[in-house]
């Protein structure tokens, strides 16, 4: 199995970015916890899972995304660090920003399927209205 790390640049990012949230690594609780799930008997033996928990806000975060312990460690860190994002700036957070672009794509969805059922309503009422005026005329 090759080795897998993460770049000095990803990681000097990482850490800039959980200083300027004010995290630091002696408030973290690191635990690495034997795998489990998919994977095989390889995964269920080494405890390649990252359990991490900020102390100060009582937020935990378990990661197994991947085999290897140094991409669980980094992504886990990543994991926090967009949660205690998200508690902080609540709603400039950029998941939360995220998540606030879905749901005005899924209204504009919802009113592009009402204006074609409407469409489809008022031609079918026009159809009618053409069969009416026949009867209308003869009274």
């Amino acid at each position: 199995m090759s080795d897998i790390t993460v770049s000095d640049a990803k990681q000097k990012q990482l850490a800039a970015r959980m200083a300027e949230l004010g995290i630091d690594e002696k408030d973290m609780d690191e635990k690495f916890i034997l795998g489990s799930g998919s994977g095989g008997q390889k995964v269920n033996k080494t405890a390649s899972c990252v359990q991490l928990k900020h102390l100060p806000s009582g937020i935990v975060v378990k990661c197994q995304k991947s085999r290897s312990r140094v991409m669980n460690r980094f992504q886990a860190r990543r994991e926090l660090a967009d949660r205690i994002e998200e508690k902080i700036k609540g709603a400039e957070s950029a998941r939360q920003q995220a998540r606030e672009k879905i749901r005005r794509q899924k209204r504009r969805r919802s009113r592009r399927q009402k204006e074609k059922m409407l469409e489809d309503k008022k031609r079918q009422s026009r159809k009618k209205e053409r069969r009416r005026t026949v009867d209308t005329a003869e009274n």
